[in-house]
């Protein structure tokens, strides 16, 4: 809950704004909420959801996902909720987990991204909108700050328009929690997990269109650092990165094994993975 300066925000925005965007458009638009107002956005969408009030989001959604998706989407909730300790019939645990989306985890700042209504039906207006988006969130993270993109702040886009004070002729489309990273809370260790580059993509190579000879690749020894350069290393990490680093270095994990640990798999009495 600590606030984040107004030009720490500023700056971040103006970095991201140097995005790419089709023909020059920029057709985003930026609501930066804090304070009392924010506090209202929170109690309404809360008051909402908990009232059975459907999804009033403006930006489209598409049909609920199905086979892989689904199964990833899955697979991301069970990490979040094992780093939590939420079990799968704790209905109380996992609707407080929920409602913080609505919330927007209790972060000090959220942005909302909007666009021009008048771009509506173009592909090329979100595609801008998400560059700019994972771009204001890279400039937040060179900044030591955490965001989370998320869809439940503005599922109750009549709460957000009215005390946000979005006009109508733009429509709502993300919003984006930010704040300084709790590195104490759990679920801020999860990383969620990728398919790999061989299944997502496809290399069109001009050695399958044409015969030629490849150039060799001389010979190289890796690089092992000696224990003393290992130790100045590590002391000069801290947080996350720093208990990550010092388990993989001491147990000799592999990094996707250290990024699947769960509390349980450590003893600490003992001081054991």
């Amino acid at each position: 809950d600590k606030p984040v300066p107004r030009a720490i925000i500023e700056e971040e925005l103006t970095l991201a704004m140097r995005s790419p965007t089709s023909m020059n458009t920029q057709p985003w638009h930026f609501h930066v909420i804090t304070g009392e107002p924010l506090d209202r956005i929170r109690k309404g969408n809360t008051e909402r959801i908990l009232a059975g009030e459907p999804d009033s989001r403006e930006f489209r959604r598409g049909e609920p996902f199905a086979g892989i998706h689904r199964e990833r989407q899955i697979g991301v909730a069970k990490q979040l909720f094992g780093a939590m300790g939420i079990e799968r019939d704790d209905k109380e645990k996992r609707q407080d987990w929920v409602l913080r989306g609505f919330r927007q985890f209790d972060a000090p700042v959220c942005v909302i991204v909007a666009y021009d209504r008048e771009l509506s039906g173009s592909d090329d207006t979100p595609f801008d909108c998400g560059a700019v988006t994972t771009a204001l969130v890279n400039a937040a993270w060179s900044r030591g700050l955490g965001c989370v993109i998320n869809s439940q702040g503005i599922m109750q886009s009549p709460v957000v328009r009215e005390h946000a004070g979005i006009p109508e002729e733009q429509v709502i489309m993300k919003a984006v929690a930010l704040g300084w990273p709790d590195e104490s809370f759990p679920a801020n260790a999860v990383v969620s997990e990728r398919k790999p580059v061989n299944e997502a993509a496809r290399f069109v190579d001009i050695e399958h269109l044409a015969p030629g000879v490849r150039a060799k690749r001389g010979e190289r020894l890796p690089v092992v650092l000696s224990i003393p350069e290992t130790m100045a290393l590590l002391d000069a990490m801290s947080g996350t990165p720093r208990l990550m680093a010092g388990l993989i270095y001491g147990g000799g994990l592999r990094v996707s094994e250290c990024c699947e640990l769960r509390i349980k798999d450590l003893d600490f009495d003992q001081g054991l993975v």
